[in-house]
């Protein structure tokens, strides 16, 4: 069997460790060892690529955060667009003429209305974010190495995704968390939220890694895929599988603190190009994730 090499930015965040957990069940592929690199400082990324010249990049690396965007929004500028540009200039002069999936966000499509749901990727991006802005940015510049270059580039725009091991500032973790508090008698039996009566389309981070791994053997170059469940969740149905999986009975209370002003009320996502370009399905129903995620958390609550 051929063994192709790859080189996987961010190994060390919520996705890079479960995609690093699923590479031994990837036949065919080898990872590049990770060393001490900084996407801002190009001689890092040529040290790193002295090791071996990959023959494809999953580019996961960047600032993720919204409300850290919005904070700084200089420095995740700096780190998603600067960086991915170091990174492409980096492999160029290492030789490098494989496959490059750059990781971006359904976040950049912005508010939209329910006419254009399901949102596919011909719908315009429209960042109401600086990160969002970032990843539009990187996304274009990637395409236009695209053009130019005798590389297979490929985007992918991954809406949410879940899992075990992501951090409680998101919805579902945050409020696995609580529920195991609760179960443990560390908080009363009642959830603190935001709006619960929005609509998302989740995907089991394990499902979302299978994706990059299809598009890296059929994606198409210059292409932008979404990557989705396909599903939209209301997150009060959400919550209540959830206080059901965990067997309590939970109030809810709505937190001030955790609304965001002017959200996207409705969110579901067409990923009909990704199925139909390189036959990806999703196989992890939402039921599991949840268990999953409810289970990750039992553990980390003993550990606070």
């Amino acid at each position: 069997m051929n063994v192709k090499t790859l080189l996987v930015t961010g190994l060390g965040g919520f996705v890079g460790c479960h995609l690093r957990a699923a590479l031994p069940a990837m036949t065919g592929w080898k990872l590049i060892p990770e060393q001490a690199y900084d996407l801002l400082d190009p001689a890092s990324l040529d040290a790193w690529l002295q090791q071996c010249v990959p023959e494809a990049v999953i580019h996961l690396a960047g600032q993720t955060f919204v409300p850290e965007a919005f904070k700084d929004p200089a420095h995740t500028l700096q780190v998603n667009v600067l960086g991915t540009l170091n990174l492409l200039q980096a492999l160029k002069r290492a030789g490098f003429s494989g496959t490059f999936l750059y990781v971006s966000s359904g976040d950049v499509y912005g508010q939209v209305g329910e006419c254009d749901l399901p949102i596919n990727e011909q719908l315009l991006p429209k960042p109401r974010n600086p990160y969002a802005v970032s990843k539009v940015a990187a996304e274009l510049l990637c395409l236009q190495w695209s053009y130019k270059e005798c590389w297979r580039i490929m985007v992918a725009r991954p809406f949410n995704h879940v899992g075990p091991g992501q951090r409680e500032d998101f919805v579902i973790p945050g409020v696995a968390r609580q529920l195991a508090r609760i179960r443990k008698g560390l908080q009363a039996p009642r959830i603190d939220i935001g709006d619960v009566d929005v609509t998302r389309d989740f995907l089991d981070v394990r499902d979302v890694i299978n994706a990059y791994f299809s598009l890296l053997e059929h994606g198409h170059n210059s292409e932008i895929y979404n990557v989705c469940s396909g599903q939209e969740q209301r997150i009060s149905t959400l919550i209540e599988q959830m206080a059901t999986i965990a067997g309590l009975n939970v109030d809810l209370h709505q937190d001030q603190t955790r609304l965001r002003p002017s959200e996207q009320r409705r969110v579901m996502g067409n990923s009909l190009k990704l199925r139909e370009q390189t036959g990806w399905t999703p196989g992890i129903s939402i039921t599991e994730t949840l268990q999953s995620v409810l289970s990750d958390w039992e553990p980390r609550v003993e550990r606070e």
